[in-house]
């Protein structure tokens, strides 16, 4: 039953009715509502936004201590999503991240997590002190996609680690797949530790039944999502949501302090209560228009030779794929002779269609309430081009991979058991640059992530194993790319320096 109006718009009307008071205002931002904005800028942006850039006044509420605007909004948002009780973010998912982590575990302690986690929850251990375990996220091996670990690798997971303190998991993957979300939470709760949800790209989940089951219902502790991802908020704003006992409520609230900016911008916080009503009042038939258009967009893409569409046919069929947002589209261009990388060169400049993320095979597309009829007869027509350009004159200097190369097997032999230090020793320890040859069996101070897969490879705190080394040179061979080093061609990388760059004892358990 709801308890709140939906209609309302608590903080965006109050932030409304504020920005068009006459008032001598001698308070920050310096510009004054607009006043003494550059030109430039005024012609880009125009002056209304600005009338309404705010600060916390009384009328405003206070995001960190809210007893007001604020708070109402984020009880109709609660509603709305499903939550027991949410939280605003303006420094964007990371933050909710970083918060998530801090609440439930502190230094030394032990987090469960997928190794294709979001750079947020790394920066969550350096913050936190927290010693990562790894939970092995399945590998498709067809798609060269990391999907969500499986139950079953989560149950062995926890049955090593009986004094973890937290589990982790992303879903949806930035590919739209997610995993069994509640079978997770069934094996989290039974050992009553907090389930934590990156669903930074599934915000929309909760407002159409054609869209994977959202995590909250799913059985989820707390959940972060970037609405302004797949809703219609500013870029930067998210939201966290709780629910049930184990989460602590109070050591969130402080470490959400800790992580998000003490001037918290109000047109994004307005934009979160904008996107909660438009959502909670229309939602369904936004979603069932943007889910037509994704569709119509998925058939008729199908349907040009060459390409490929990843669909509801692999779920369930492939390990950790359990559903699919059918609004996020994954392309294989390999069929045409074509990288991502070389795709999406030809899309975006000369074509004027752009890819959310190209990769080594892939580009994937966000179709979202935003997106148009027109959009998606422009992105259909943009691939027949292309195809139709590489039947006629294909593109040369742009190979898929080298033929010759061996195809990079399952990273996850490769990875070390367990972690020599923290990854927060390891970022506050010195450093130094070794060739890559002298760099093996040192502690890395590096995150390294290969395209495809998605997964870190080298990990700060971890030692450098052979085998690492060699499976990172052979994507590099096989056209893939490595983000994270500081040398892209892993002709050198950089270790903790001293003893505490040796490998430690533990490290070789």
């Amino acid at each position: 039953m709801k308890r709140f109006c939906q209609t309302q718009a608590p903080l965006l009307e109050a932030l409304g009715t504020l920005a068009k008071r006459d008032r001598a205002a001698f308070h920050t931002p310096g510009h004054k509502q607009g006043r003494s904005i550059p030109p430039r800028l005024a012609q880009l942006l125009g002056a209304e936004a600005f009338r309404a850039d705010l600060p916390e006044l009384p009328e405003l509420d206070n995001l960190f201590a809210p007893e007001g605007v604020i708070q109402h909004a984020q009880w109709l948002a609660a509603e709305a999503f499903g939550a027991e009780q949410t939280w605003f973010l303006v420094n964007g998912s990371t933050s909710g991240i970083e918060a998530a982590v801090l609440a439930t575990c502190g230094p030394g302690d032990k987090l469960i997590l997928p190794r294709n986690a979001h750079q947020s929850a790394i920066a969550a251990l350096i913050l936190s002190g927290a010693m990562p375990i790894w939970v092995e996220p399945a590998y498709d091996a067809h798609w060269q996609l990391a999907h969500c670990p499986t139950p079953d690798t989560l149950a062995d997971t926890l049955a090593a680690h009986p004094d973890a303190k937290a589990v982790l998991i992303i879903s949806p993957t930035y590919y739209g797949v997610c995993g069994d979300i509640a079978a997770i939470a069934h094996l989290t709760h039974a050992r009553n530790l907090p389930l934590l949800i990156d669903e930074a790209h599934g915000a929309h989940f909760a407002f159409h039944p054609n869209l994977p089951t959202p995590a909250l219902i799913a059985g989820a502790d707390l959940v972060v999502q970037s609405i302004h991802k797949t809703l219609s908020a500013f870029t930067q704003s998210a939201m966290l949501h709780v629910q049930g006992e184990r989460i602590d409520r109070d050591r969130l609230r402080k470490a959400l302090q800790l992580v998000q900016s003490s001037s918290p911008n109000y047109l994004l916080l307005a934009s979160l209560d904008a996107a909660r009503q438009q959502m909670a009042t229309q939602g369904e038939f936004l979603m069932a228009q943007t889910l037509q258009l994704a569709e119509q967009a998925r058939q008729q893409l199908s349907q040009i030779p060459g390409l490929a569409v990843l669909s509801t046919e692999h779920a369930n069929q492939t390990r950790g794929f359990s559903s699919l947002d059918l609004t996020r589209l994954t392309v294989d261009v390999t069929g045409l002779g074509l990288t991502g990388f070389a795709a999406d060169d030809i899309l975006h400049p000369e074509l004027g269609v752009t890819a959310e993320l190209p990769t080594l095979n892939h580009l994937t597309f966000i179709i979202s309430l935003g997106n148009t009829p027109a959009d998606i007869e422009r992105l259909v027509e943009a691939f027949q081009q292309l195809a139709t350009r590489q039947t006629k004159n294909p593109v040369a200097n742009q190979p898929v991979a080298n033929q010759d190369a061996e195809t990079p097997p399952n990273p996850s032999f490769v990875i070390p058991p367990r972690s020599a230090c923290s990854p927060r020793e390891a970022f506050f320890a010195p450093t130094q640059t070794l060739p890559i040859e002298a760099a093996i069996h040192r502690i890395s101070a590096e995150l390294v992530c290969p395209y495809p897969p998605g997964i870190p490879i080298l990990f700060p705190g971890e030692a450098v194993t052979l085998e690492a080394v060699h499976y990172l040179q052979q994507v590099v061979i096989s056209g893939g790319i490595l983000t994270g080093c500081a040398d892209p061609t892993l002709t050198t990388s950089k270790s903790l320096m001293g003893k505490a760059g040796g490998k430690r004892r533990e490290a070789e358990a």
